[in-house]
């Protein structure tokens, strides 16, 4: 921890939360931005496809409180990469992601993804492209390796490639991907972790800013790793035990930042599920599955998750939710009987 050291003067990237499909929404990432102010959010992968021919506005929006924020895209071709950095910068994001990590077969099919780590040249292209477009930051998040390649040598030269044009900012995801015969979900299981490779690229780049993520679940494991390394991004533990984000702007950005208690931070997140519903119509329960970890290891949490996973009470105002669901804040599940 560096005290000396205003968290201003300190790496953007040092501390993030990952992109990740389906949860990291702009209703997700709000809740994150109340428990941690300076942590780095990324969006869920968007594709150049949905932003070519879909909606800018339902892919793209986000809330003013977000800041700092990362659009994460999913592509290949340089002219589509282009002009869907050129979108994120207009609609006011701090920093563009390029995806290559992704293993799914969907994303396969769309020749982008981890499959990219085969073809530096092409991510080379694509990232010169965006830096062309904006003025903002353009990274990529990657992979080890993919498949059974372990060499230090294949990241090393597909790093190497990439930031000959120009990209300053790698983050690491210490695990290979295995593009045939596992799931999404296995491949960010099965493939060892092999954080000394990630550690090696900051050695071998030191003028690079290396982050590493995978497998990260503790302040004690983000320490360890910012000895070696310019930043941590922690993924599905931040997601699931949301609290652990509470402690990071002290610990890690040296900010003073104010008190927070779970009332608090429910409290605003059922204002902002009100304002939501009255902006665009955005049902409570949608919001609501995001904050179901806030509670997580504390007396009566099963309880508390349980009504407001509910579906039979979707119709009543979030309010009146959250009230059934405090009442059994500090018991033991078991110990409400028939609720």
């Amino acid at each position: 921890m560096e005290k000396n050291r205003s968290a201003e003067s300190l790496s953007p990237w040092r501390l993030s939360v990952a992109p990740m499909m389906d949860w990291t929404d702009r209703h997700c990432r709000y809740l994150h931005r109340l428990l941690s102010k300076h942590t780095l959010l990324y969006t869920e992968m968007v594709t150049t496809g949905a932003l070519m021919h879909g909606s800018v506005q339902r892919h793209l929006r986000f809330n003013a409180e977000e800041h700092p924020v990362a659009l994460q895209l999913g592509g290949s071709e340089p002219q589509d990469l282009a002009q869907a950095a050129r979108l994120g910068e207009q609609w006011g994001y701090d920093e563009i992601n390029l995806n290559c990590g992704c293993p799914s077969e969907r994303v396969q099919r769309g020749a982008f993804g981890a499959c990219l780590m085969a073809e530096p040249r092409t991510v080379a292209d694509g990232v010169k492209a965006m830096r062309d477009a904006v003025s903002i930051p353009v990274t990529v998040k990657h992979r080890i390796g993919i498949d059974r390649v372990e060499s230090y040598d294949f990241v090393r030269d597909f790093v190497g490639a990439v930031s000959e044009a120009g990209c300053e900012v790698f983050i690491v995801h210490a695990r290979n991907a295995w593009l045939q015969g596992l799931s999404p979900k296995e491949n960010r299981e099965i493939p060892p972790l092999r954080y000394e490779l990630a550690y090696r690229l900051k050695r071998d780049f030191p003028a690079l800013t290396i982050a590493v993520n995978g497998g990260v679940t503790t302040d004690t494991q983000i320490a360890e790793h910012l000895s070696h390394v310019d930043g941590v991004m922690v993924g599905r533990e931040a997601y699931h035990n949301p609290w652990l984000l509470t402690g990071w702007d002290a610990a890690f950005f040296g900010a003073v930042s104010p008190a927070v208690t779970r009332e608090w931070v429910e409290d605003q997140m059922v204002r902002y599920m009100e304002r939501a519903f009255l902006e665009d119509g955005c049902p409570w329960y949608a919001i609501a599955r995001h904050m179901l970890g806030l509670r997580h290891g504390l007396r009566g949490a099963r309880r508390w998750r349980q009504i407001w996973s509910d579906h039979r009470l979707k119709p009543l105002p979030p309010r009146e939710v959250w009230a059934m669901a405090q009442a059994h804040v500090g018991l033991e599940a078991g110990e409400v009987q028939g609720a």
